[in-house]
């Protein structure tokens, strides 16, 4: 007799209302925004074109969510949804167990591990890092579309992928053929994909700034041993917190509350809408606990272009963690780049 396929159980009572309408909502304005870049109004167009970012900003963060299995019961619903998703963040160039096997390590190891060493690639391409630099002056994610850029060939350059170079091909083929079939047929409508493309990205790594100053190792594909594996106070330390706001919540869920960012490596299977009150478990009301948003959004403007090649872990002023969280308080903390957990290399 044939197994009989049911559909997939949530992991927490309160699962299909928070993790079911996270999805609806990131599928829904993927949709409507991806339909709205089609309008002869340019003001729809642009709405469209913000709704499509903010529908692939919740996708990538419930990514996140399956790849901490926190959605469904089983794993490999878990993984099928974050597959899936994946595709809708431009992410599936490399795989979603790429995904959640880096991200397992940057909380098993208490570092950013990456096999990718961009300081040096900076070095030996001057060119590459002025045009870098100019990008970034004009607030487009140059740095991370680098890193973008190497995720779609990643199993072309990683050694340690090779096996995966079909599928790779076949990914490019397909998002590669879509998008200029889109580019010749509706230009306008594939520049505004484009743009909230960028958008999506500006806002993750905004997030991730200044998350952590661990600064970033080249041991994914190693052997070499994590100096503070297991190390929670470490870990602690070098993490902090970002809300967009402290007193009004509900304002997190823009970000399905990733700002609580201490919370969720305290408690990594917290689902997203009980992070705050991890967050308060852990701090009380503090406020001086978080970094507050307006320091947030003048470091990201002030350091736009020295972050590249300056970025936190490499400011000995910043290198200790109370002193990082100071600093970073008030707008003083440069952060780091291109350490999205979309990025799987």
């Amino acid at each position: 007799m044939s197994e009989v396929s049911t559909l997939p159980s949530f992991k927490h009572a309160e699962g299909a209302r928070y993790h079911g309408g996270a999805v609806a909502y990131a599928l829904l304005a993927y949709g409507l925004g991806l339909a709205g870049l089609f309008h002869p109004s340019w003001l729809v167009n642009v709405a469209a074109t913000l709704l499509l970012a903010h529908g692939m900003t919740i996708a990538a963060y419930m990514i996140h969510e399956c790849g901490h299995n926190i959605v469904f019961r089983e794993n490999a619903d878990n993984a099928r949804l974050g597959a899936f998703l994946n595709w809708i963040c431009g992410g599936a160039y490399g795989t979603y167990e790429d995904v959640r096997y880096k991200h397992f390590r940057h909380h098993v190891d208490v570092d950013d591990v990456t096999s990718f060493d961009y300081d040096r690639f900076f070095r030996e391409h001057p060119l590459v890092l002025r045009v870098t630099r100019i990008l970034e002056w004009a607030y487009i994610p140059a740095h991370d579309l680098l890193m973008h850029g190497i995720l779609v060939f990643n199993a072309f350059l990683i050694p340690q992928r090779r096996h995966q170079r079909l599928r790779n091909a076949v990914v490019i083929v397909i998002r590669g053929g879509l998008y200029l079939a889109l580019l010749f047929s509706f230009p306008k409508a594939a520049l505004f994909y484009a743009v909230a493309y960028l958008f999506m990205m500006t806002v993750l790594r905004f997030m991730d700034s200044l998350q952590h100053d661990y600064g970033y190792h080249l041991t994914l594909y190693t052997d070499e041993p994590p100096p503070h594996k297991g190390d929670f106070v470490f870990e602690q330390e070098h993490t902090f917190s970002n809300p967009h706001s402290f007193a009004h919540e509900r304002l997190n869920w823009f970000t399905l509350n990733f700002g609580f960012h201490n919370a969720h490596h305290a408690k990594p299977i917290t689902p997203w809408w009980r992070l705050p009150a991890v967050h308060r478990e852990l701090f009380g009301d503090d406020p001086s606990r978080v970094i507050p948003l307006w320091p947030q959004l003048r470091a990201f403007h002030e350091y736009r272009v020295s972050r590249i090649v300056e970025g936190a872990q490499d400011t000995d002023e910043f290198s200790a963690g109370e002193s990082f969280l100071h600093a970073a308080r008030e707008a003083r903390a440069p952060g780091g780049n291109a350490a999205s957990f979309l990025t799987s290399f």
